[in-house]
């Protein structure tokens, strides 16, 4: 192929966002958008909290990034009061689902309480096992109440950037015990033809000597089909490897999971009706 490999742009890697979010079916237009929610003790103190981003690209879904008591608060229904909230905000954002992420040392068991289920597993080197969790808020659950409901007598409100931080320091002095810090790179690359202009391109990231995970891959549509995808893959699962990735991960739709399984991606796990009509995969390659 007569094709050169480059650094994508910033104004390119908005680009090809733009270009996916045409072809990926969705319920509803709503812009990318981050809340934070904190629980306050008496003396104002941040107790407890959470991140959660409702997505375009995720179809009236909200994605609970994180969520954290102190260890000295937990037990007393602060995190059952965090959950809470979230699924208020989400059915007020008019989102129908909700998405999260633990692992076998965190808390698959509390979440599961409150009507959320597995739909896939992933396996790490350490011997950890990560879990993403969904709950369908259009569906009914039985709520779950905790059998010590004394946190509730504390405050929850939206927070800013700055009790982001002191929820993720809290997230990462509980997970350092478990899990390393990994080092992260990127590769954010594109494919130009002879003429300089712009075929192809991928946003990839990996955590160094663990996984690399492919966010987003576009060939402008009358380019499709010549293997310039496949290439730009390719290169993506070979700077995974040589940064010491034991796999690669990808998110795919129905629209398009053939691509990636013609290029070795297997399954594990998928999303039904998300977004609705559709279902959502989560796929892996050993590299």
């Amino acid at each position: 192929m007569d094709y050169k490999t480059e650094d994508l742009t910033k104004e390119e890697a908005g680009y090809i966002g733009e270009k996916i979010n045409e072809i990926i079916p969705r319920e509803v237009d709503a812009d990318v958008e981050e809340f934070v929610l904190k629980v306050e003790n008496e003396d104002g103190e941040i107790i407890g909290g959470c991140i959660a981003e409702t997505y375009e690209y995720h179809w009236s879904r909200v994605f609970l990034e994180d969520l954290w008591v102190d260890e000295r608060y937990r037990h007393h229904g602060i995190g059952s009061m965090i959950i809470r909230e979230v699924e208020r905000i989400a059915l007020e954002k008019g989102c129908r689902v909700i998405t999260l992420g633990t692992t076998s040392f965190m808390a698959r068991p509390f979440y599961e309480k409150h009507g959320y289920t597995v739909f896939t597993t992933l396996k790490k080197a350490n011997g950890y096992i990560d879990y993403s969790l969904v709950k369908y808020l259009d569906r009914d659950t039985s709520e779950y109440v905790p059998t010590n409901n004394s946190g509730t007598r504390y405050r929850i409100s939206i927070g800013n950037d700055d009790d982001a931080d002191v929820i993720l320091k809290g997230i990462d002095t509980y997970s350092e015990a478990y899990v390393p810090k990994y080092e992260n790179a990127g590769f954010y690359k594109k494919l130009v033809d002879k003429d300089g202009r712009f075929t192809a391109g991928v946003i990839a990231d990996v955590h160094k000597g663990a996984y690399g995970y492919v966010e987003a891959l576009f060939v402008e549509e009358a380019l499709r089909h010549q293997g310039l995808g496949t290439c730009l893959l390719k290169k993506a699962e070979d700077f995974a490897k040589t940064n010491g990735a034991l796999m690669v991960l990808t998110r795919a739709g129905d629209w398009n999971v053939d691509f990636f399984r013609k290029n070795g991606y297997l399954l594990r796990g998928e999303l039904k009706d998300v977004p609705k009509g559709h279902n959502s995969y989560e796929l892996y390659k050993n590299i």
